[in-house]
């Protein structure tokens, strides 16, 4: 028998459950993987919250790394000891268990200087840093981007990264501690929004210009700052919304305000092609192995504490990536 996290009703961290549940052998095109670390994101909590709906009783989680323990049919490119890690959304969703069972497709054999703890720290914010930096926006040395939650776990590979093209970052952040972590990690300037508002300090620090391009993972509460943070024709990045949805608009307000840009991707399209998200996986997975990006794990939970997890996760407590190691 394993371990899983389970929920059976959609609501605050209360509603996970570590239950025990069976896990038989892999059937066609599966592998009968054992955790050894899982990612813990902040779209895990959409799927508790119901944001993203899903039929109940679920596992939750979509990302973890550990060892190949049995292969089923049609699978060629695994075999059994390999290291591997995944992300990805429906298709790996139940990823807070010691072992499960799991589609041969949507796994990434490790290199060997990549540990299964920062992989799982790494695979999601990773793939999402790749393509935020590689495929959303074509970054000159020189440009500069407003980088909302410059602390968190994406926050801080996208700081490492843009300094590594000689793009400015100006990062925002909630305490005086996650500025001091977004300088190190490569911001040129923070904004403390608990106390400071984001676009008048923007337009301070950039003398009046403003930025290239903002991405905004916080949503509801940050949209129009982020919007009046751009210079003309610059590229507002929606990426998430854990303040909660951006509501309607009337899209001429992008015209009023510079003839802004805007685009809300979604990871999943930028890995559903096998070949792209090998070579995004490759690219990362490189700067990490050479040490031009560094992955700092934080906070590391036993599955037994995904609700105590959650809480902190929600109340802005965590900086850098946090983890469950089995």
């Amino acid at each position: 028998m394993a371990l899983a996290v389970r929920m059976h009703e959609t609501g605050g961290p209360e509603v996970l459950r570590l239950e025990e549940v069976a896990v038989g052998d892999p059937g066609v095109g599966q592998v009968r993987l054992r955790h050894l670390a899982v990612g813990l994101n902040y779209a895990d909590t959409y799927f508790r919250n119901g944001t993203y709906p899903v039929p109940l009783p679920s596992g939750i989680g979509v990302e973890a790394s550990g060892l190949v323990e049995a292969v089923g049919s049609g699978v060629h490119h695994l075999a059994v000891g390999d290291r591997v890690t995944y992300t990805g959304f429906l298709n790996t969703l139940g990823a807070y268990c010691t072992e499960r069972l799991i589609s041969a497709a949507p796994l990434i054999k490790l290199p060997d200087e990549i540990s299964c703890e920062t992989a799982a720290a790494m695979t999601m914010r990773g793939l999402t840093s790749a393509y935020l930096m590689r495929r959303i926006h074509h970054f000159q040395a020189g440009q500069t981007l407003l980088l909302h939650a410059a602390a968190g776990g994406v926050g801080l590979l996208v700081a490492q990264w843009a300094r590594l093209l000689g793009v400015n970052v100006i990062g925002t952040v909630s305490s005086e501690a996650k500025a001091e972590v977004a300088m190190a990690h490569g911001c040129t300037a923070t904004i403390n929004y608990s106390h400071e508002d984001v676009a008048t300090r923007v337009r301070e620090i950039t003398e009046g210009a403003g930025v290239d391009v903002v991405f905004d993972s916080v949503g509801r509460s940050t949209f129009m700052g982020s919007l009046d943070s751009l210079k003309r024709r610059g590229l507002m990045v929606c990426v998430g919304t854990a303040s909660g949805t951006i509501p309607p608009f009337d899209p001429q307000l992008l015209a009023m305000k510079g003839s802004l840009y805007l685009t809300r991707p979604a990871l999943a399209d930028y890995i559903a092609d096998p070949a792209e998200k090998a070579a995004l996986a490759s690219e990362v997975f490189g700067h990490v192995a050479a040490g031009r990006i560094r992955i700092d794990i934080e906070h590391r939970y036993a599955l037994q504490d995904a609700e105590q997890a959650h809480r902190a996760l929600e109340s802005r407590q965590t900086t850098g990536s946090s983890i469950f190691v089995i």
